[in-house]
């Protein structure tokens, strides 16, 4: 193979090879934000819904201490 054949197969492969580590480097990123979301979801149900539990569980943890 002649010298600038060889050179743009190199470039061929180092672009192959750039664009495979990118779509690694993006299927990282996308399940590290997926992952986020879930916990602010979470965070957001407890932030609504918390309060209304509470009082339950408070209820539960003085009946069984016999105060109520």
């Amino acid at each position: 193979m002649n010298h600038p054949e060889r050179e743009i197969v190199e470039k061929k492969v180092r672009r192959a090879m750039m664009i495979n580590a990118l779509c690694k480097i993006s299927a990282i990123v996308d399940r590290e934000q997926q992952a986020d979301t879930e916990k602010a979801n979470a965070l957001r149900w407890l932030a609504r819904y918390g309060w209304i539990v509470l009082p339950g569980v408070a209820l539960v943890v003085a009946y069984l201490m016999g105060l109520i």
